[in-house]
């Protein structure tokens, strides 16, 4: 990068903080530690390092705090720690909502707590009816971020009596027959997916997404996307795939100016350049990475590629556009 000209301008990502002031313990099939508290620490060591290098903004890729502080009704103070150390960087931050969001908190609270960053694009949109949590705006011109709603049709981001509930609690049985929902399919393969901590994309949100790719094309916008959940299954595990990723990638593949698609979720991280040329990046996830790691990136965008320079478990990548 040195050689280069400066980037037009630098970003911090990060996902599935889940801080939970608990000791650690172990992932929901037990194969994996959890360092609940030590999350916070590797928060403070990105926020650190996105200040010195003057980034932006930050996007927060989703579970920022962990499903376990309900029970112990501390998903407020747990919230307002983690948000403590985000606003000690001088930037504002981005959040997507992902499962433990919602574990924690209703929609409607959601939506008037901090956690609702669409405000914070002057430059963009409003949100969606339908309470749907998407938005999109300019970090600089010639660019354009786009935030999804992961969980507008799912069991657990939508109220019992919604008909997006009904919808997606009909789906979910369509394809998994377990008594816990959480448990993926016996098929196996790519019907892993339909297991009650997923969701997916509602038909108005592909078609306002179709619309913002459209005016994007049309300005000669570079386009990146962000999600908690991928959208494409050679990025994740199955397990961790949104229902309708083919939905929702026929509207990516439709539209020259995408370039990049970032998630979390699969806490293994994950990588794959498809067809289009569309870069899908799952970032590895802060809950399981050692005290004496890391799991965060900041990438550089220039106008022909982006460089994304990562943490820890996060590697470096060349990220070319199509």
């Amino acid at each position: 990068m040195e050689d280069r000209a400066p980037p037009v301008f630098t970003f911090g990502v990060i996902a599935d903080i889940q801080y939970a002031d608990i000791e650690d313990g172990l992932n929901y099939l037990r194969t994996r530690k959890r360092f609940y508290r030590n999350s916070l620490q590797l928060l403070r060591n990105a926020t650190q390092r996105w200040e010195e290098q003057r980034v932006m903004c930050v996007l927060q890729l989703g579970d920022i705090i962990d499903g376990f502080n309900k029970s112990r009704s501390a998903s407020e103070q747990a919230l307002d720690t983690v948000i403590g150390e985000f606003d000690k960087i001088s930037v504002d931050v981005h959040h997507a909502w992902g499962n433990h969001e919602f574990y924690n908190f209703c929609r409607e609270t959601l939506l008037a707590s901090p956690l609702n960053s669409a405000a914070k694009a002057r430059s963009g949109s409003d949100l969606l009816a339908d309470d749907i949590y998407a938005y999109e705006f300019s970090p600089a011109p010639g660019f354009r971020f786009v935030l999804l709603d992961a969980y507008d049709i799912s069991v657990i981001g939508r109220d019992e009596s919604s008909e997006k509930h009904k919808r997606a609690l009909k789906l979910l049985q369509e394809h998994n027959n377990n008594p816990d929902l959480n448990q993926p399919p016996v098929f196996g393969g790519l019907e892993q997916r339909f297991v009650k901590f997923n969701g997916g994309f509602s038909q108005e949100q592909l078609l306002w997404l179709d619309e913002v790719l459209t005016l994007a094309d049309q300005r000669q916008e570079r386009v990146t996307v962000f999600s908690h959940l991928p959208v494409h299954p050679y990025a994740t595990d199955p397990i961790c795939l949104a229902w309708n990723y083919d939905a929702m990638r026929s509207v990516l593949r439709s539209h020259k100016s995408v370039v990049c698609f970032m998630a979390g979720h699969d806490h293994d991280g994950g990588y794959y350049i498809d067809e289009s040329g569309v870069h899908h990046i799952t970032l590895e996830g802060v809950i399981e990475t050692r005290p004496d790691s890391n799991a965060f990136g900041t990438v550089y965008v220039y106008e022909d590629q982006m460089v994304l320079k990562g943490n820890g478990r996060i590697s470096d990548m060349v990220l070319k556009y199509p």
